[in-house]
């Protein structure tokens, strides 16, 4: 009886992974397909932008730190730099856990690789960065006018990946839950440690 369990649960296991994989695959299928020339030059630039801004945010608020004498800002600069080192850490670990080919060498014939890509795909090291310094900002200074555009920008981040066919859907998602979560605990952390 136990075997009949647990062979029906391996079963169902199969079919939702095959699924999931089904749905990732449609959706992803549908937003690379509509690339244009004038589309994937601003998406490009879009992905681009998240080396520049996860230096550039921390670096600036240290500098101001540093210039002001401001423990305050120190703190904020600690929060920001440690959620982008451990989403940075966390992402890298995941990729080679679960080892997953880029849509664009799955289905080489369906998906279309527009921008440079590394060896792995899940979960998107873009998309994690980029949300752990959008969650980090919005934390730090939860104003609409930081977090409607860090937000947004984070979101255009992950749609980026893909349309220009380095990721999955579902490689994004985890990548977006990975940089907020390690955003909000290393906020909370820092609050702890503080206070």
């Amino acid at each position: 009886m136990q075997k009949i369990i647990y062979s029906f649960l391996i079963s169902i296991l199969f079919f939702v992974q095959a699924k999931a994989q089904n749905i990732d695959y449609t959706i992803l299928k549908q937003i690379n397909s509509s690339y244009t020339e004038s589309g994937g030059k601003v998406q490009f630039v879009i992905t681009n932008s998240v080396t520049p801004i996860m230096i550039a945010v921390p670096a600036g608020i240290l500098a101001y730190s540093l210039f002001k004498k401001d423990s305050i800002a120190r703190q904020k600069f600690y929060t920001i730099a440690s959620s982008e080192l451990f989403a940075g850490i966390i992402t890298t670990s995941l990729k080679f856990a679960f080892n997953r080919e880029r849509p664009f060498k799955t289905y080489p014939n369906d998906i279309f690789k527009h921008a440079t890509a590394g060896s792995l795909s899940f979960p998107s090291g873009h998309t994690s960065a980029a949300f752990s310094v959008a969650t980090s900002l919005s934390l730090e200074f939860p104003k609409w006018y930081v977090i409607a555009p860090s937000m947004l920008w984070a979101s255009t981040v992950g749609y980026s990946r893909m349309y220009l066919g380095v990721h999955y859907p579902s490689d994004v998602l985890v990548g977006a839950i990975i940089g907020a979560g390690t955003s909000y605990l290393c906020y909370k952390a820092n609050k702890w440690l503080h206070h």
